[in-house]
């Protein structure tokens, strides 16, 4: 029987490769992979992040594949992700392992959500692989362990971080891709990113710990850390890295 993993993802706003990597590397894998989102309906990406001439106006380069928008769009006309649990409804001591997945709406649904912090909590006191990808790590930093005096899961341990180099000071709107009447993500706008995750995650993994915010990293250089039980990944450029470090650690456990 195959390991069963459990991954979530935002429902308001996904980056695209963020989400689609870990889905089809562990899918690929023979892993059975069932997603939920805060809402139970279909995590939508940012219409951006499907857009192969996008260029981020911090790192200066065109960071959505061709070959990812078109993977991405493929699902999204199709049924793969159209019918996620809701988080509420699910327990971690049904799956082998816990794996969330990226994009700005993270910050909105999932990193300060007691639901997805019960669930990371769970798998951390039962020695489950949980894996974390750019602003998901945030979910990691602020799931407090009641047998450390409530210090971070992430306390002592070696993380990434979406770099503070990389964080932008401009209003982020949150258009997304495939949208339908009742699923349409929110219309807020937020001023820029809502957490400084570098200095997030240096707080939470403490004096003893490493949070690792490569500025460098790139698609032939790209930024995962694996330090059981934790798989983190930089951002999206190391979305492939990710995918693919979460599917041997668990093949080996």
């Amino acid at each position: 029987m195959s390991k069963k993993v459990l991954l979530l993802a935002t429902n308001y706003g996904a980056w695209a490769e963020e989400l689609q990597a870990p889905w089809d590397a562990l899918n690929q894998a023979g892993f059975d992979v069932t997603m939920a989102t805060p809402q139970g309906k279909k995590p939508l990406p940012f219409a951006l992040s499907i857009d192969p001439d996008f260029d981020d106006p911090l790192q200066h380069y065109k960071v959505n594949p061709p070959e990812v928008c078109l993977r991405v769009k493929q699902i999204l006309e199709g049924t793969e992700w159209n019918h996620p649990a809701k988080i509420a409804d699910v327990k971690m001591s049904d799956y082998e392992a816990l794996v969330l997945t990226g994009g700005p709406g993270v910050c909105l649904d999932i990193t300060n959500n007691p639901k997805v912090h019960r669930l990371i909590l769970d798998a951390f006191q039962a020695g489950k692989l949980i894996g974390a990808i750019c602003y998901s790590v945030g979910a990691l930093a602020f799931t407090r362990n009641p047998a450390n005096g409530f210090k971070s899961v992430l306390w002592g341990k070696k993380s990434t971080a979406h770099p503070r180099a990389w964080d932008f000071d401009f209003d982020l709107s949150y258009t997304l891709a495939g949208t339908t009447p009742d699923n349409q993500g929110t219309d807020v706008v937020t001023p820029g990113f809502l957490l400084p995750l570098q200095d997030v995650v240096t707080d939470a993994v403490g004096p003893q710990g490493e949070c690792v915010a490569d500025e460098g990293a790139n698609r032939v250089k790209p930024c995962v850390v694996y330090d059981e039980p934790f798989v983190t990944a930089l951002s999206v450029e190391s979305s492939i890295a990710y995918g693919q470090k979460l599917a041997e650690v668990l093949r080996s456990r």
